[in-house]
């Protein structure tokens, strides 16, 4: 591939720009498994308990903090657009995105202390 076509790549605000994607990916994959919880609600107290205590194990705990980053990842990057299309642009922006990433796995990490 050309050089001069791939250079923007390198930029933290592509990857910023694809974290954010990729985060809105993933989040639409866990929605079936959020509906099945809400159907199982639906279905009586006994299916619920089940589905909840196979919650508990340490994997699946493992696997709610990475929606939580998935989460903060998605929310500070639909904010940084909101200021990239309604603002100047700011020559900080790659500070900011660095700083988004860093809030993300901080929050993350803060919510799987707080589960296990």
């Amino acid at each position: 591939m050309n050089a001069y076509l791939s250079a923007h790549r390198a930029s933290i605000l592509w990857f910023a720009a694809m974290a954010h994607r990729l985060s809105g990916i993933g989040l639409a994959a866990f929605l079936p498994l959020h509906f099945l919880a809400l159907g199982l609600a639906l279905r009586g107290e006994a299916a619920l308990e089940g589905f909840l205590r196979w919650s508990d194990m340490g994997v699946v705990k493992l696997a709610e903090s990475g929606l939580v980053f998935l989460l903060v990842v998605h929310l500070l990057g639909g904010l940084r657009l909101l200021l990239v299309e309604n603002f100047s642009w700011r020559s900080g922006q790659s500070k900011l995105a660095a700083g988004a990433a860093a809030l993300a796995g901080l929050v993350a990490f803060l919510f799987l202390i707080r589960v296990l």
